[in-house]
């Protein structure tokens, strides 16, 4: 009985640690996106951060914001989902990458296409200050 005692403090000191150094996104974000004539976009992310859940909503292309889905940042990693209606059926944009400071390095995969799907590829978003 003492050594399951024993064993739930430390999942517990394990968990309380991972949150709390977890990097926090919580604000604005803008970085530039590969447009399908090469041109580059301008992309403004709205981050929520409660513990290791994300939640928020992205500029779309005509300023209506898309909601972001399925959103977790655990220690440097964060990853989320955009899913976006092309016209006829949805369409799921996968973010996964790396949080340093005021910087989040990004690749981007759009489901049932190639890696970073036509006209996506990597990002890095900055803070907005």
């Amino acid at each position: 009985m003492r050594k399951l005692s024993i064993v739930r403090w430390i999942l517990l000191l394990m968990l309380a640690v991972t949150t709390a150094f977890a990097a926090d996104v919580t604000g604005t974000w803008t970085g530039q996106v590969n447009g399908p004539d090469g041109g580059g976009m301008s992309m403004a992310f709205h981050f929520k951060q409660d513990g290791t859940k994300l939640t928020g909503t992205v500029d779309g292309p005509m300023g209506d914001p898309m909601p972001i889905s399925e959103g977790k940042v655990e220690g440097e990693k964060i990853s989320f989902v955009i899913k976006v209606d092309m016209g006829g059926g949805e369409t799921k944009i996968t973010h996964e990458g790396t949080v340093k400071g005021d910087e989040i390095k990004l690749n981007v995969k759009m489901e049932g296409g190639p890696e970073g799907g036509p006209g996506l590829g990597p990002m890095t978003l900055k803070r907005s200050k």
